[in-house]
């Protein structure tokens, strides 16, 4: 389906323009407001006595752009769905994955304003979740965190991030997930999914209610397994939860508890141009994988593991596959000192222990001269199994835990916040090689023992601190001023107890390094207003300086632990920085309810502008000449190579007509672009004005809702413009759109079981292009591309009851 995006992008403006004019409009019919009912998260005033839920919420009593999804709109976009997943309804969002509940991590790929996952903050009821880089080494993504329907809402800070969320990575904002919390009565649910391609996914939570004495507790189960869309591996896990609650009146104690057994086959993207080798004229939409055909798979390899003429580098593994398991725990209380003053205290633990495996030819990737140091003058083929195939193994561990504190005042028009935050973190990565024989072969299932190499392992030990301080300053009703400072502090150290092997001959050997980096932002300052300008309307604005700490994994760039050589990481430790941002936002946020004004009986909108500034970008290039000499080495560095400059403006309004029917629709420009050239090797590459590669400069998100009685029925549609494949734009994938629905209808209540009976179907059109995008390097000529395909159309029903 071809989209004229110049046509589509005037109609999409000149819409959401309306939305946010007429937003402003103060019409007489509007409802009267309750005095001191301000909630901070705000919901829509009831239309009648059915009234339909809100597709997104703004909040209110903040000076930046933060707006949320409930935990039922995200089961309505399908359930199990992973909470970032849903946010890509939100504008100014891009998230794709190649499965449709967005839970494959390997291929997962998120911006917002421009900004990739790793420069953005997540939390979990405040709990940090590292990064969202793929083999993590500082956190958990959001659905091993939590299991998708015990999520409350998830709410995007889509500018810049609150003072005290627990991150060191939240340039360009942050993404805050909440669990639900045990009912007031006791009850049991059920859901039960059945879909394409063998899905099967059960969920079964049983609920205490709270006792005489406060006591209240949940506990839920949930299980699923799949089968990938274009290849037989199965996709899935067991999650746990269980969460308890006291509450009186001096505070509330709140325990959690969540573990998680995942695992993923994961999906190969496919290569374009020069990255795809001799098969630079024919790249596939996909690369399944051959598993368990192994008959397949051996006839598929000739002579010592040799590929199929003409394949290039677009050649099929045996499987690959990425294994998780997490137990996460946290502790909170918050005491109620006084009537004005509240003290919340929470300390968390995280354990993981996860593994990659990749069972491919042993032909490619240069492994016969990796193999061949270890094992010299041997048949490679024989050694490792005779079958031409060997499986790698990347073993990962993470033991972190933190304590986060935070004290509220009430003092006259001042509401003060201060707190701090701390996390102790050891990681641990570890590569290992292992035989793959014809009569034994090795499984995605399963872990393997006995390596015939262990290439390499590193181990991280770092320790953040995050000191804030905050005044809101409510000068008048109407008129609400914040001023505040935080503080960011990394103490990081790596080892390598085993070291990669080099060749004698090699004279730049790759040698990982070991060393400390402690890295210090003493003063990050936050400025912020909100003004209501009627009871209906709200101006808001924030200044915002923030700061990314560097990565401290030992294999993926721009960790400085990431460089092959010591001397390289002694350059970095002395001359490189973190990446930096300033953020300026100003919006207009409104809510209206009307009399029947033309069949209108409600209007909620909200439009920000944004201007960032993203200083000292880090980037893995060769060195020049004149660096490459001064530390002896020919290995790729980690450097500064500049800015950014990002403008935009996101538009989103939510039309209510009556009590039956919603129209939800945010759009979104974004242009990020690079503000200097940069220089590999003897190369300059003129990327000065070049817009960031991978992330669309256009967006535009629709959700229809409609309800009787009974019935509730919702459509998606979600467009995402042409985006840039290289630094230099000098080659692009289309864009694309597509359509989701959701359909449920509520049974008749019998033998006192409430019960739903709901279908959801994904890629209605069954659109094929391109969603995850690898950008190689700054030239498609002398680089290429490598691209995810998307999901094709999917079908679902789920039956929910709940007793």
């Amino acid at each position: 389906m071809q989209i004229n995006s110049h046509h589509f992008n005037l109609n999409v403006i000149s819409q959401s323009i309306l939305i946010v004019l007429a937003a402003t409009c103060q019409y007489g019919y509007a409802a009267d407001r309750t005095p001191g009912s301000d909630p901070e998260i705000a919901s829509a005033k009831t239309i009648d006595s059915a009234p339909l839920n809100n597709v997104v919420v703004m909040a209110k009593k903040t000076t930046r752009s933060a707006v949320s999804l409930s935990g039922t709109e995200i089961q309505k976009v399908l359930p199990g769905a992973n909470p970032l997943k849903a946010i890509q309804t939100l504008p100014g969002v891009y998230y794709v994955t190649a499965d449709p509940w967005g839970n494959n991590e390997q291929n997962a790929q998120l911006f917002v304003h421009g900004f990739s996952q790793q420069q953005l903050g997540y939390t979990f009821d405040g709990v940090p979740l590292g990064d969202q880089q793929y083999a993590n080494y500082n956190g958990l993504s959001p659905q091993r965190a939590v299991i998708s329907e015990n999520v409350k809402t998830t709410t995007l800070n889509s500018g810049a991030g609150d003072l005290s969320t627990a991150s060191t990575s939240n340039l360009g904002g942050t993404i805050n997930i909440l669990s639900s919390d045990p009912a007031k009565e006791k009850g049991l649910q059920f859901n039960e999914t059945l879909g394409s391609y063998d899905t099967r996914r059960t969920f079964l939570r049983v609920d205490t209610g709270e006792s005489e004495s406060g006591n209240s507790l949940y506990a839920a189960y949930a299980n699923q397994r799949a089968r990938a869309w274009d290849f037989n591996g199965r996709q899935g896990g067991n999650q746990f939860n269980l969460k308890f609650q006291h509450v009186d009146d001096v505070g509330k104690l709140t325990f959690f508890y969540n573990f998680s057994d995942k695992i993923e086959p994961n999906e190969d993207s496919d290569l374009f141009g020069v990255a795809a080798g001799a098969q630079t004229g024919a790249t596939p939409y996909t690369r399944p994988f051959l598993y368990p055909d192994l008959n397949q798979a051996l006839n598929y390899l000739g002579k010592n593991g040799a590929l199929p003429a003409g394949v290039g580098n677009n050649f099929q593994n045996y499987y690959s596959a990425a294994q998780r398991k997490d137990h996460l725990a946290y502790l909170k209380y918050e005491w109620n000192l006084a009537d004005n003053i509240q003290w919340s205290n929470q300390i968390y633990y995280h354990h993981d222990n996860g593994a990659g495996l990749v069972a491919g030819p042993i032909s490619q990737a240069g492994l016969p001269a990796l193999f061949t140091v270890y094992y010299p003058g041997q048949n490679l083929s024989q050694l490792f199994g005779g079958s031409g195939y060997a499986t790698r193994e990347t073993q990962y561990n993470i033991n972190r835990f933190g304590y986060l504190s935070k004290l509220n005042v009430e003092l006259a028009e001042h509401s003060i916040e201060a707190g701090f935050w701390y996390e102790h973190n050891q990681s641990t990565m570890m590569r290992m090689w292992f035989p793959f024989s014809a009569s034994s072969p090795t499984t995605p299932y399963e872990s393997e023992h006995n390596p015939l190499i262990v290439q390499y392992e590193g181990v991280a030990k770092v320790q953040e601190f995050q000191p804030y301080i905050q005044d809101q300053w409510h000068i008048r009703p109407d008129l609400t001023l914040l001023a505040g400072v935080k503080g960011s502090y990394q103490f990081a150290g790596g080892t390598v107890p085993v070291q990669q092997v080099n060749a004698a001959s090699n004279k730049n050997p790759t040698l990982y390094p070991s060393g400390t980096i402690d890295t210090r932002f003493n003063f990050l300052p936050n400025f912020g207003l909100i003004w209501k300008v009627t009871p209906e309307s709200q101006v808001f604005a924030n200044i915002q300086k923030n700061a990314r700490q560097f990565p401290t994994n030992i294999t993926n760039a721009p960790s400085p632990w990431s460089v092959g050589s010591q001397a390289i990481f002694d350059n970095i430790a002395a001359n490189v920085k973190p990446e930096t941002s300033w953020t300026y936002e100003l919006g207009l946020r409104s809510q209206n309810r009307f009399a029947d004004t033309y069949g209108v009986t409600g209007l909620d909108s909200q439009i920000s502008l944004y201007h960032v500034k993203f200083s000292n970008r880090l980037l893995s290039i060769n060195p020049t000449p004149q660096l490459a000499t001064f530390v002896s080495s020919s290995a790729p560095i980690v450097q500064n190579v500049g800015g950014v400059t990002t403008d935009g403006i996101d538009l989103s309004g939510t039309i209510y007509l009556g009590s039956h029917f919603s129209l939800y629709d945010g759009v979104s420009y974004n242009r990020s672009v690079y503000d200097n050239d940069y220089t590999s090797g003897t190369t300059t590459y003129s990327t000065s004005g070049k817009l960031i590669p991978a992330t669309p400069e256009w967006m535009n998100k629709t959700v229809a809702s409609v309800k009787y009685g009974s019935f509730e029925a919702q459509v998606i549609g979600d467009y995402v413009g042409k985006r840039y494949v290289t630094y230099t734009n000098d080659a692009a994938v289309a864009g694309y759109f597509l359509l989701g629905a959701e359909a449920s209808y509520q049974l008749p209540k019998a033998y006192g079981i409430d019960s739903k009976l709901s279908l959801n179907v994904t890629n209605i059109a069954n659109k094929k292009g391109y969603s995850s995008l690898v950008v190689n390097g700054p030239v498609y000529a002398t680089s290429g591309y490598a691209a995810y395909p998307l999901a094709p159309r999917m079908f679902f029903i789920t039956l929910s009851t709940k007793l």
